[in-house]
């Protein structure tokens, strides 16, 4: 089991999930984070340029089986990238090794609970 965590821009986040429900992935996490990273906006603040310190991302988490993984960031990465191509600020996957997956209804544990 992994744990797959995607920060993307805010836009891509529907074109992201129509596109991991399309690939028959439909159980994610989604929340609203800030970051910075080599991306830079500059905006008008008062007459002056100004560079935020924190960027508004979107951070999704999906809990996926060993078969899944591949099929999950080859669908992340295609739908994230700005006009196809991909720019500055995209953003990144994170792969992350799951202990344990229970199921609180049920008391499941491991895959099937995923």
């Amino acid at each position: 089991m992994k744990l797959i965590t995607a920060i993307i821009r805010e836009i891509q986040l529907d074109k992201v999930r129509e596109a991991l429900i399309t690939a028959e992935i439909t159980r994610i996490t989604v929340s609203r984070v800030s970051g910075n990273g080599q991306q830079r906006i500059e905006e008008m603040y008062r007459g002056q340029r100004i560079v935020p310190d924190l960027i508004p991302k979107i951070k999704i988490e999906i809990a996926v089986n060993d078969a899944f993984v591949d099929v999950t960031v080859d669908t992340i990465l295609k739908s994230a990238r700005t006009n196809g191509e991909g720019s500055v600020g995209d953003g990144k996957i994170f792969i992350s090794p799951l202990e344990e997956c229970i199921r609180i209804r049920t008391g499941e544990r491991g895959g099937t609970a995923i």
